[in-house]
């Protein structure tokens, strides 16, 4: 869980009431990409129907997907990155009327850079359940309506396993390295596991073996600010007009959840305690800038998602756990045959060091033995889409091996 762009994720700044009243206006009832939006850079792929870990059968799955350079007559040169819970298909490029944001890894994918797109065929799918072309609560159902409420419950190896069959429909046997971020790196484990002759190498940035309860609880009162929001209306909300969606509570859910991604000591020495105007925030009517930088990104953050994905994507991260079914942490992680790369944070107060600790300790063919590469941050969890020198070369080591 995680910013979309760099440019929204550090540093945290004052921001200026010009850019306060560009979100002011009536937001849309969702930020989702639907049918007959402009297309922009993505591309799409059908993937047939997936039976899920639920039991249930979700029919006519399609991937959006983007890519950068070419696949090699061998197709042997094919990187997947897979994006982070607010994250996107959009990895490169500017934001316009298809895309609400810029490329949230420019630092990192693009020519001459650690994944150089000179040398490999790059892919980045939307996720399975979220909100930018694949399909999710927003897309039509066989019935021709929104799926909204009836949206079934998909886990991280759900997610995979679409990710699985879109590699197929694609002609890609094996990935030279597969490679993401928080819930991103979720996924990289579980195609490690699923599909050990698939990958020959992977990165994991920032993310645990499980979700723990602590994580979880934070997580729940996110869930509980978007269902709570009366223009929720049990997520079936699509046929409100604009400005009467669920954007309260999908904002809140953004406000709460920033705090686990920065940390105390940078919102403590850039903003202190001063005020968003010269009105005093103490009876005054006025606001200290952190509550206006928080309310800024919360509301900027509804005109690019949609509140059903919010809870879909983030109860799949609540299912992660490597564990689950396969004895143990350890058992799991024997059965990863790619070169690995694992990268963790210093002040990541989300998912703390620990767990990328236990992970290194834990997979057999690390490319730097048996601790993670640690990355020393002001910016918490956000630091490995913000810290593109330190990532960038530890990534571009693993690719060199």
């Amino acid at each position: 869980m995680d910013w979309q762009t760099t440019a929204a994720a550090a540093p945290a700044p004052i921001i200026p009431e010009a850019n306060t009243l560009a979100v002011a206006g009536r937001a849309p009832v969702t930020g989702a990409w639907r049918a007959g939006d402009p297309v922009g850079d993505r591309r799409f792929v059908q993937i047939g129907d997936l039976a899920l870990e639920s039991g249930r059968t979700l029919p006519g799955i399609g991937i959006a997907y983007e890519s950068w350079g070419e696949l090699s007559p061998a197709r042997d040169n094919a990187v997947l990155v897979l994006h982070a819970l607010t994250g996107d298909s959009h990895v490169l490029g500017p934001a316009g009327a298809a895309h609400a944001s810029p490329g949230w890894w420019p630092g990192v994918v693009g020519p001459g850079l650690a994944i150089d797109t000179d040398r490999w065929f790059v892919v980045a799918p939307n996720v399975l359940g979220g909100c930018q072309g694949s399909t999710g609560p927003s897309s039509l159902a066989p019935d021709g309506a929104e799926w909204g409420s009836r949206f079934p419950l998909v886990t991280i190896r759900d997610q995979v396993r679409a990710q699985i069959a879109f590699a197929r429909e694609l002609g890609i046997e094996r990935f030279a390295a597969v490679v993401g971020g928080s819930m991103g790196a979720m996924h990289v484990l579980e195609w490690a596991i699923e599909a050990p002759q698939a990958v020959e190498r992977i990165a994991v940035l920032a993310a645990p073996a499980a979700t723990t309860a602590d994580q979880i609880a934070l997580n729940s009162v996110q869930l509980e600010a978007v269902r709570s929001d009366p223009a929720f209306r049990d997520g079936d909300y699509y046929d409100a007009p604009d400005g009467v969606g669920p954007t309260r509570g999908l904002a809140l859910a953004r406000r709460m959840a920033m705090l686990n991604y920065r940390t105390a000591a940078e919102l403590n020495d850039r903003f202190e305690r001063s005020w968003q105007s010269d009105l005093d925030p103490l009876g005054g009517g006025g606001r200290f800038a952190v509550e206006s930088y928080l309310d800024f990104h919360g509301n900027k953050f509804t005109r690019r998602f949609d509140a059903n994905s919010y809870l879909v994507l983030t109860e799949a991260m609540n299912s992660h756990d490597l564990a689950r079914g396969r004895g143990s942490v350890a058992s799991a992680l024997a059965r990863v045959e790619a070169k690995s790369l694992v990268l963790g944070i210093d002040s990541d107060r989300y998912f703390p060091l620990a767990g990328q600790v236990e992970l290194a300790a834990g997979l057999p063919n690390s490319v730097h033995g048996s601790e993670p590469v640690v990355v020393h941050s002001e910016y918490g969890h956000d630091a490995f889409l913000v810290e593109h020198e330190v990532v960038g070369a530890a990534l571009a080591d693993l690719l060199a091996r």
